[in-house]
């Protein structure tokens, strides 16, 4: 009965949130969130950014009816059976677990995917290109290995590494995989911490200390919307925090070699908009984000107490913070 209460208001909110009237000259765009934090919001601003330029403008030709699943795959569901039955005219699923709840019972509304791992393992699309579905989008599978060799060569005497995720969430689990094995073969070892809600982040991150010299952030949207809570045991404890979203640096990261994710949303967008067009979206290719950049921060090393090479600093850096959290080189 309580959750059944719970899933009474968990759609009248939604309901609410999307409101009723539309105007029938509106083009009618769902966009489902699993989670919000920097990165997947800055995915959904590139999003409807694309769109503008495309002339589809949000309050003028179009409506994009937002929702947010708060980290809960039954709420992914429940949103996907909403934009289906409201016939929305196209939904931009950001995340796996969204893309995955939309393609259940979307078979001929257009599905434009962002800011997915795997789309092809979790049968979001039968094979990345040109998907001959209704579906394409844009996958944000992370350069795991390089990651994990140039965060160990910032900080080459760190022998065990921690990370945090939630392992409900199918997003993350082939990250996780990538990161054990490059750990290991780099003569180190991946001590996991586990978690099933953002409240469980603290407790996790605290589990680690005296364990671990640092902590590598991947790819889960459980602890990335916790994030500070990571960041707040790093300092105070002298751990290192290395992530894979730059979105996480002003957040509290040391380094991120990682994806602009607002360019996510944007290639998402313009794939969107040729559909609005038109065009047939199983064949518009799906394919993988490209555009990664090596972010610093001084600030967050300091209050870490990691000593980060001169070479990483004046050579390798496309942005970097100060001090004093100041920008210093990048825009």
């Amino acid at each position: 009965m309580k959750r059944a209460m719970c899933v009474m208001a968990v759609v009248f909110a939604v309901g609410l949130f999307f409101g009723s009237a539309v105007s029938a000259e509106m083009i009618r765009i769902g966009e489902a969130q699993i989670v919000s934090h920097p990165a997947l919001d800055n995915d959904s601003k590139g999003f409807a950014d694309a769109l503008a330029e495309e002339g589809f403008i949000e309050g003028k030709n179009i409506t994009i009816e937002r929702a947010n699943a708060q980290g809960d795959q039954a709420n992914c569901a429940m949103i996907a059976r909403k934009f289906e039955d409201d016939r929305v005219d196209l939904v931009h699923a950001i995340s796996t677990p969204n893309a995955q709840a939309q393609v259940k019972v979307s078979k001929e509304t257009p599905i434009v995917f962002s800011s997915v791992t795997d789309p092809v393992k979790t049968g979001i699309a039968p094979k990345l290109g040109k998907t001959g579905t209704n579906v394409t989008g844009v996958s944000d599978r992370w350069p795991i290995e390089l990651q994990c060799r140039m965060y160990q060569e910032i900080v080459p005497h760190v022998k065990k590494w921690g990370t945090i995720y939630n392992p409900g969430d199918v997003n993350v689990t082939f990250h996780i995989k990538e990161m054990k094995k490059a750990v290991e073969d780099l003569g180190g070892e991946l001590v996991e911490a586990h978690v099933s809600n953002s409240a469980e982040v603290m407790q996790a991150a605290q589990s680690l200390v005296g364990r671990v010299q640092a902590i590598h952030i991947t790819s889960d949207n459980t602890t990335v919307s916790a994030f500070e809570s990571v960041v707040k045991v790093c300092n105070a404890n002298d751990i290192a925090l290395f992530a894979g979203d730059r979105d996480s640096v002003p957040r509290g990261a040391v380094v991120v070699y990682g994806l602009d994710y607002y360019m996510v949303g944007y290639t998402a967008g313009k794939k969107a908009a040729r559909i609005l067009k038109g065009e047939d979206p199983g064949e518009i290719p799906a394919g993988l984000a490209a555009g990664y950049s090596l972010w610093v921060s001084l600030k967050n090393a300091k209050d870490q107490s990691v000593d980060l090479p001169e070479t990483l600093l004046k050579h390798a850096a496309d942005k970097l913070w100060d001090e004093d959290g100041n920008v210093i080189k990048g825009e």
